[in-house]
């Protein structure tokens, strides 16, 4: 990946198996994409039965280049190929600082490596049914939920009784402890920074999110905490460290 362009400011490729997802993704992709910086490349690949209908729409509608790619023989995937090869060829030709891979495919968990081998930032949107090699061998993983589409059977007149809704439960994980404790051991003051952590957390589970343990953000779980305490600091910036260890740094 280019150095010269940090995370915000990185040109972004947006590769779509169509094959494999649905066109219902496509615009949840994007909103992911533009959280890393500007979108370059955006394109899809399927066979002639795959980019028709609505997957054609979809793709006209946000201006994504169709990459057609019909099967030479039955059972062959050749879209799987041209997308491994166009993601290569716009990493060498540096078109590119960031990839996101529009799948659910497994598959794809080689091209993810070898492009984070040399350097570049891969990021996975995917469906539930992403398996663990494709999740994990990507930088995030993003899981794109399906929005419960409305039921259509108008027999059923009866009308229903609405429950209050509950809070979300709130959970705390021990390796967001473990974690901490971790990186502390590498700093004098025993402080950790909250980006640094939320970082760390990411890169040792690409679909790490707060919102997954019913909080609203990392700090938001921070605070749950018992062995952990969440301080902000003079520069406006939130730092972590474990309980008790505010005692010993004031003391000394």
């Amino acid at each position: 990946m280019n150095g010269n362009h940090a995370e915000g400011d990185m040109r972004v490729a947006v590769l779509v198996d169509c094959d494999n997802v649905s066109p219902d993704i496509l615009e949840h992709a994007l909103r992911i994409a533009a959280q890393f910086g500007r979108v370059v490349m955006r394109r899809g690949y399927g066979n002639h039965t795959t980019l028709a209908n609505r997957w054609q729409d979809a793709l006209v509608r946000q201006a994504f280049t169709p990459c057609l790619q019909y099967q030479y023989a039955a059972g062959k995937n050749t879209s799987d190929i041209a997308l491994a090869l166009d993601t290569l060829e716009a990493h060498f030709d540096d078109k590119a600082d960031a990839f996101c891979l529009v799948t659910s495919d497994s598959d794809f968990a080689y091209l993810c490596r070898k492009l984070r081998e040399r350097g570049a930032m891969v990021f996975i949107v995917g469906e539930a049914k992403t398996p663990d090699a494709l999740r994990n061998a990507s930088d995030n993983f993003f899981e794109w939920v399906r929005e419960e589409e409305t039921s259509n059977d108008k027999s059923d007149t009866t009308p229903k009784r609405t429950e209050p809704s509950k809070p979300p439960v709130k959970l705390r994980p021990r390796f967001v402890v473990e974690a901490v404790s971790l990186m502390a051991s590498n700093t004098s003051d025993g402080k950790v920074s909250m980006g640094a952590l939320g970082n760390y957390l990411r890169r040792t589970d690409p679909a790490f999110s707060p919102k997954n343990y019913g909080h609203s953000g990392l700090l938001d779980m921070i605070k749950t905490y018992d062995l952990l305490v969440a301080n902000q600091e003079p520069g406006g910036h939130w730092t972590v460290m474990l309980a008790g260890r505010e005692e010993k740094v004031a003391a000394g």
